[in-house]
C-alpha cells in the first residue's frame, strides 16, 4: 500500500475517502490488517484523532473490523456494507466507477416499476393531487438539472405510496448516489425527464389503481435513458 499524504486540510472524511479508494481499487484487500493509527497518520499527513474518527466511521459502515488490542482488519464491502455506502462507491478517489453507475441504472430499471405497481395497488387515487402537482412542476421547469430534481420528487411520491420501508431505503440510497452526478448526466437524462406526457400517463395509471399498466408505463419511461446510459458506459470503457 503506497499511501500519499493528504495535501489539503486534514479531516476524517478525507481519510475515509482515501482508504475507501484503496479498498475499491484492490490495494487494500479483505482480511488485510491496516497499519497502526500512528503509521496511517504519518503516511497521510494527518493527526491520529482524524485517523481514529475515520476508522470508527469505517467500522460503522462495515468496511473494517476494529477489535480492541488487535489490528484493524479490512472487510469485504461487497459482503458487509449497506446502501449508505453507494454514494461513496460511485466516485472513490474522485473518478467515476463505471461498474457502479451501471449497477445503479440496472437497479433503478428493475426497482422503480415495482414501486409504481405497489403505489397503484396501495394508494391509487390518494396520490392524484400530489402527483398532478409534481408533474406541473416538472412541465414548467425548463432547467435540465432542476428537471431531474422534479422527476425525483415524482418518484418520491410513488415510493411513499408503495408503503414499503425496504423500497424507501433503497430509493434513498440510489437517490443519494445519483444527486452528485446530475449535472454530468443532463444530456442522458433528457431522454427521460423531458417526457412529461409519459409521467402523466404513469400518474394516471397509478391513481386509477391499474398496477399492471403502472408497471409497464414505468418500464417505458425509464428504458430510453437507461439504454443511452449503457451505450455511453460502453463507449467510455472502450476509449
Amino acid at each position: 500500500m503506497d499511501l500519499q499524504p493528504i495535501s489539503r486540510r486534514s479531516v476524517p472524511d478525507e481519510v475515509f475517502e482515501r482508504l475507501l479508494a484503496e479498498m475499491v481499487q484492490g490495494t487494500l484487500s479483505p482480511g488485510e490488517p491496516l497499519p497502526s493509527e500512528r503509521k496511517l497518520a504519518e503516511a497521510l499527513g494527518v493527526s491520529r484523532p482524524a485517523v481514529r474518527e475515520a476508522l470508527q466511521r469505517m467500522a460503522q459502515a462495515k468496511l473494517v473490523d476494529v477489535r480492541q488490542g488487535e489490528s484493524t482488519t479490512v472487510l469485504d464491502y461487497r459482503k458487509h456494507a449497506g446502501l449508505d455506502l453507494l454514494p461513496r462507491l460511485l466516485m472513490p478517489g474522485g473518478d467515476i466507477d463505471v461498474s457502479v453507475v451501471r449497477s445503479i441504472m440496472e437497479a433503478r430499471l428493475h426497482i422503480a416499476p415495482k414501486i409504481a405497481e405497489l403505489a397503484a395497488e396501495r394508494s391509487g387515487s390518494k396520490l392524484a393531487d400530489r402527483l398532478g402537482a409534481a408533474i406541473a412542476e416538472l412541465e414548467s421547469d425548463d432547467d435540465p438539472v432542476r428537471r431531474q430534481h422534479r422527476a425525483l420528487d415524482f418518484w418520491d411520491l410513488l415510493v411513499e405510496g408503495a408503503s414499503s420501508i425496504v423500497f424507501r431505503l433503497m430509493f434513498n440510497g440510489l437517490r443519494a448516489a445519483y444527486l452528485p452526478t446530475m449535472e454530468a448526466l443532463t444530456a442522458v437524462m433528457a431522454a427521460e425527464v423531458d417526457r412529461v406526457d409519459a409521467y402523466r400517463a404513469l400518474a394516471d395509471a397509478v391513481t386509477a389503481g391499474d398496477a399492471r399498466k403502472a408497471r409497464e408505463l414505468a418500464v417505458d419511461l425509464l428504458t430510453p435513458a437507461t439504454e443511452r446510459m449503457f451505450t455511453a458506459l460502453r463507449q467510455l470503457e472502450q476509449s
